[in-house]
């Protein structure tokens, strides 16, 4: 994923690299942050083993259902974590692409780098770079609360 159109992101989160590991990964905790603002998630079925599936269902404010799927490449608790992505139903211009979450202690914070792609257009591209944002802001208010 070194061209095209990838996604980097980098967050400091207030917590130790297993309590931010275990928000990423349980699907109860999941349910609490994921996706933009407004949303929220009705189903998460969420259990990183290599080679095993997940789908989250996601509802958008004043909107329709809708999921999104994939399988996990890289599940290392609690430094990193890997995935297919793909939206079902798709929009036209998606693709399936990878998702991978690195997590560094850095003291009593943990340091996550999130990578995505290779996207097919520089909107998708733009949707999931807004998407991940107010995820990760909604991650960092929850780590927040819990510390």
């Amino acid at each position: 994923m070194d061209q095209g159109l990838v996604l980097r992101l980098e967050r400091i989160l207030p917590a130790p690299r297993t309590d931010v590991y275990r928000a990423l990964t349980d699907p109860g905790e999941l349910a609490k942050w994921w996706g933009p603002r407004g949303f929220s998630v009705p189903r998460a079925e969420f259990d990183p083993r290599v080679g095993d599936s997940y789908r989250i269902a996601m509802q958008p404010p004043g909107g329709d259902l809708f999921h999104l799927a994939g399988e996990f490449l890289d599940v290392d608790p609690p430094a990193r974590l890997g995935y297919t992505f793909r939206w079902d139903p798709p929009d036209p211009d998606d693709r399936e692409t990878v998702a991978e979450l690195s997590l560094e202690e850095r003291g009593e914070v943990t340091e996550v780098l999130l990578t995505q792609g290779e996207f097919a257009t520089e909107e998708r591209l733009a949707l999931h770079r807004q998407g991940w944002t107010d995820s990760l802001e909604r991650l960092e208010e929850l780590l927040l609360a819990q510390h």
